[in-house]
């Protein structure tokens, strides 16, 4: 199984050749593009490409590849990303009822239509907003993937977590749409304060070894992303995160 690594987990470093290297050097084989990073694609991917990492799959917000879809497959294109994720909704954004999720859903089916036309792959990358049950029950992200139904998704499963769901019932339920996975742990209470409460994958209290199972035995994955959100040092992070991982068998 082939690791990769989300750079925005590195945002914070002003080297990128230099993150990209110390990847490459750690054992990642594949690294997971986002907006901030992917400005120069034909400078990013010459980096890459002396590093030995490919990048299968991308974050582009969903507003960009709405209104410019074009640009964003061109980016895509020249970075050799096969998969891209609309990765967020700011608040402000986020409908607050089922028919306002619905009327979202229907425009990301749009979109993927397009993405799709293009032969490229294109899903929805969750945080925790989307298991929270609006006022009638329902859940923004089972609206999301009934109606958008072509859709797929790439399952940040610590997120799911803080969202107070249970991972392994929307492995099961929804395996089918998980086209990549996010790994990422949390904390215990109390700990990692200044890191938003995440932790190094591995080190935190996720049962990821069963999750990677659920995962590799149940769904189509193609991709095995490594993220944290805040890490106070992205390498510890980089070269912890892979090693633990490698340890479970991946």
């Amino acid at each position: 199984m082939d690791l990769s690594y989300q750079l925005y987990s590195s945002r914070t470093e002003s080297d990128l050749a230099g993150v990209l290297k110390h990847l490459a050097d750690t054992g990642y084989t594949q690294v997971e593009g986002f907006g901030g990073v992917m400005g120069d694609p034909a400078g990013l991917r010459a980096m890459m490409d002396d590093n030995g990492l490919t990048m299968p799959s991308a974050h582009m917000a969903f507003d960009d590849l709405e209104s410019k879809p074009d640009e964003m497959l061109a980016v895509a294109g020249a970075l050799g990303v096969q998969s891209i994720y609309a990765p967020h909704l700011q608040e402000e954004n986020r409908p607050t009822d089922a028919a306002g999720w619905t009327a979202f859903a229907e425009r990301l089916a749009a979109v993927g239509e397009v993405i799709r036309a293009a032969g490229l792959n294109v899903g929805w990358h969750n945080h925790d907003f989307e298991f929270v049950p609006l006022e009638d029950g329902s859940v923004p992200m089972e609206i999301m993937l009934k109606t958008a139904g072509d859709i797929e998704w790439e399952a940040d499963i610590a997120w799911i977590v803080r969202g107070g769901a249970d991972p392994f019932e929307w492995i099961d339920q929804y395996a089918s749409r998980i086209s990549s996975i996010h790994l990422k742990d949390i904390a215990p209470d109390g700990e990692c304060v200044d890191e938003d409460g995440w932790a190094d994958v591995g080190e935190g209290t996720m049962p990821w070894a069963e999750l990677l199972n659920a995962v590799r035995t149940k769904t189509p994955a193609r991709t095995f992303v490594m993220e944290h959100d805040k890490p106070s040092d992205p390498r510890r992070f980089a070269e912890r995160a892979f090693s633990n991982v490698q340890k479970m068998g991946a």
